[in-house]
């Protein structure tokens, strides 16, 4: 009998051990991986806005602050440009997919 609650209590042991391995140790895994992720994205939104801080100023220093804004600008809006044609291509591919089916 003695034995019995000594297994007894092992038993329950091993049960809440599963049970803690099953929530909170993937959930502590999860809330890590979580955190470290916020942490570079914000550390790299940093870098990009001093990045694009710098070029604009010695752009600036090159050019003059309004021809630099200009610059930037035709330089914002080409990109655009060539996002908002890459858009209608891929709706066109798409559609000649569709209609070969």
């Amino acid at each position: 009998m003695e034995n019995f609650s000594v297994r007894f209590a092992d038993f329950l042991e091993s049960l809440a051990e599963k049970a803690r391995a099953l929530t909170v140790d993937r959930l502590a895994k999860v809330i890590t991986i979580a955190g470290m992720g916020i942490g570079v994205a914000v550390l790299g939104v940093v870098a990009l806005i001093f990045l694009g801080v710098g070029v604009f100023r010695l752009l600036a220093i090159g050019v003059g602050e309004t021809s630099a804004y200009a610059i930037l600008g035709g330089l914002f809006l080409v990109a655009g440009w060539f996002v908002w044609r890459k858009r209608y291509q891929i709706s066109d591919d798409a559609k000649t997919e569709d209609s070969n089916d």
